[in-house]
């Protein structure tokens, strides 16, 4: 457009045409010229503007990034948040069925000790009604449950003490009743043995009869005296008086022989009449 106006462009330099290259009759340029300058001013205006614009836009994206920057930190935030009230969701679930198992526990533990201070006060009274001996605890500790435990262990010992004695007398006295037996291993069973349905004191009292009268009656054979025996054992129509008096009157007599037996007479034999089955 500069050359069809007659305009050369040099470095640095606008030159006008020569006058005489001016058309004729002379152009009126001024209304041209001021729609450049017009256009040259919005130009200048839309430059500073974009590059306003660009600093604006520049800025943004700096704001952009910083808020997808935010945003990506929001969201980390958001899920650390969400995984964190998992977690503690999780916890306060545990914490709640650890709490409800402790409950049951508590309860179960509970039920457990009072059927045990049952059985332990049960036994207790089992030992009173078979000992006739009842204990209280020296000092308690406040717990019925350890206080029943030490009064159980009270009567297990007098048990124990007892059943060593018993264990002791009849061991003592087992050979006597059978002599022809095996001392049994074990106590129950030795109980047992003295328990059976037979009487064994009665059964002692006439092996020692038996043999009280066999012993007499060799003593009195050795003596050579004669001594109608059908009579002397003819005792049915004998008063039970007679007999006392009999064996009152036998007894000076008695001990040199039960010397001689190797038996040392009681401080206050029986004098009644022995039984005979």
């Amino acid at each position: 457009m500069l050359k069809k106006m007659g305009f050369s462009k040099k470095e640095n330099a606008l030159q006008f045409p020569k006058e005489e290259s001016y058309p004729k009759p002379p152009i009126n340029y001024q209304p041209l010229m001021k729609e450049f300058i017009r256009l040259g001013t919005q130009f200048v205006g839309y430059r500073d503007y974009t590059k306003k614009l660009e600093g604006d836009l520049a800025e943004s994206n700096k704001r952009a990034d910083a808020l997808a920057v935010k945003l990506k930190q929001s969201e980390e935030n958001r899920q650390k948040a969400e995984k964190d009230a998992a977690t503690v969701q999780d916890l306060r679930e545990r914490l709640h069925k650890a709490e409800t198992s402790l409950s049951d526990n508590i309860t179960q533990q509970s039920a457990r000790e009072a059927e045990i201070l049952s059985r332990l006060e049960s036994q207790c009274r089992r030992f009173v009604r078979r000992t006739h001996q009842e204990y209280e605890v020296d000092g308690p500790v406040g717990d019925e449950l350890l206080d029943a435990l030490t009064l159980a262990e009270i009567h297990g010992d007098e048990a124990r003490d007892g059943l060593e004695n018993a264990e002791a007398g009849l061991l003592k006295l087992f050979p006597y009743f059978f002599p022809k037996k095996e001392t049994p291993p074990t106590f129950v069973e030795l109980a047992k043995t003295f328990n059976g349905p037979e009487d064994l004191g009665l059964k002692l009292r006439q092996e020692g009869l038996k043999i009280g009268v066999e012993g007499t009656i060799a003593l009195t054979a050795n003596s050579q005296q004669d001594v109608d025996w059908s009579k002397v054992g003819n005792i049915g129509e004998m008063e039970t008086k007679k007999w006392q008096s009999l064996i009152r009157a036998a007894k000076p007599s008695t001990r040199p022989i039960l010397s001689f037996l190797g038996v040392k007479p009681a401080p206050a034999p029986s004098a009644s009449k022995p039984e005979v089955k």
